[in-house]
């Protein structure tokens, strides 16, 4: 299915520096400073993810000048903790719209959403002809009552959005193909123990537990079988990122550059070596300053690296990453 992306809009919680807040959220800030971010962004008290992904999704709209009417479905992914159960985030966006009708498809699986979104507008317009637009809203919005934003799976989580309209036929900005992997020994890692049916509320007089502490559970607190896991990360990547290209009949040394999780730069370091791609061609300085936006982070790193003129038409790109949760390897090339 040929698509391509008409369109990209953003929206971001106040910039704050690492350097002055890290207080705020760690004992010892210089052990955050360590993992490179120079700033992140969090939302103004009672900005909700809703609000947030309508704000990136009108400017969308507005960037490719349409109107809500003119969108024939609405795809969303949220990568945190939902506003509520029993809900469907997706409705409560297309209501944020004005959108009448129109449907909508909520993903949750984590930073791996976006690249489900992607698969699902090409997989909606392959089986109905008079799906032309679709709409693919990404936001992430940090539950600080779940979890330590800055002592979280070694980055620090950052309140963010993006939308991009895609439309069927459009010669830029294309998809071109994708590959995941799942390793579902990993299905309890990073698990928020208490909120979901197993277990609706902690006991008395107990907190939410760092969801970090499932990680180091799981481990037995053995180094040899943690070295292995993150062994593992990096080969899976390559993996799947080498099952992408030779489904669209490419290979490595056509890549122009690498677009993974907005991470710590340890870990973007580690994901374009396993890439054979040098740092300076992926999105490392980008994440120093705009933290990790969950499911939104490859979109918005992707569109600023073309508005930067860092990404030519016909260029080869690779948008790939890990989503901790369950551990599931994705990527998705584009074709600038």
């Amino acid at each position: 299915m040929k698509l391509g992306i008409v369109a990209t809009g953003s929206a971001f919680g106040e910039r704050r520096t690492v350097a002055e807040t890290a207080w705020e959220y760690v004992p010892y800030p210089e052990e955050v400073a360590g993992l490179g971010y120079e700033a992140y962004h969090r939302v103004a008290d009672g900005v909700t993810a809703t609000g947030l992904a309508a704000e990136a999704a009108r400017e969308a709209l507005e960037n490719a000048d349409l109107g809500i009417a003119d969108v024939d479905l609405i795809v969303v992914g949220n990568s945190d903790v939902p506003e509520y159960l029993g809900w469907d985030g997706s409705a409560a966006v297309a209501k944020a719209l004005g959108a009448h009708g129109t449907p909508t498809v909520l993903f949750t699986q984590a930073c791996a959403a976006w690249s489900l979104a992607l698969d699902h507008a090409a997989g909606a317009m392959a089986l109905s002809p008079d799906t032309n637009t679709v709409l693919v809203v990404l936001v992430n919005v940090v539950s600080e009552t779940h979890s330590n934003r800055m002592d979280f799976n070694g980055s620090i989580a950052s309140d963010g959005a993006v939308a991009a309209v895609l439309r069927r036929g459009h010669p830029r900005v294309r998809r071109l193909s994708s590959a995941r992997f799942t390793n579902p020994e990993f299905a309890d890692l990073f698990r928020i123990e208490f909120g979901g049916s197993a277990a609706p509320v902690p006991p008395a007089g107990q907190k939410h537990l760092d969801p970090m502490v499932a990680v180091y559970e799981h481990f037995g607190r053995d180094p040899e079988r943690l070295q292995g896991f993150v062994k593992e990360i990096g080969g899976r990547l390559g993996d799947v990122v080498d099952q992408a290209l030779a489904r669209a009949g490419r290979d490595r040394t056509q890549l122009a550059r690498l677009v993974y999780l907005n991470d710590n730069q340890q870990a973007i370091r580690a994901a374009a070596d396993a890439v054979g791609i040098p740092i300076e061609r992926t999105n490392a300085e980008l994440a120093r300053e705009l933290g990790h936006m969950g499911a939104a982070d490859q979109l918005i790193c992707l569109w600023q690296h073309i508005e930067a003129g860092e990404l030519a038409a016909g260029d080869l790109v690779a948008l790939a990453g890990v989503a901790s949760p369950g551990m599931h390897w994705f990527c998705t090339l584009i074709e600038v």
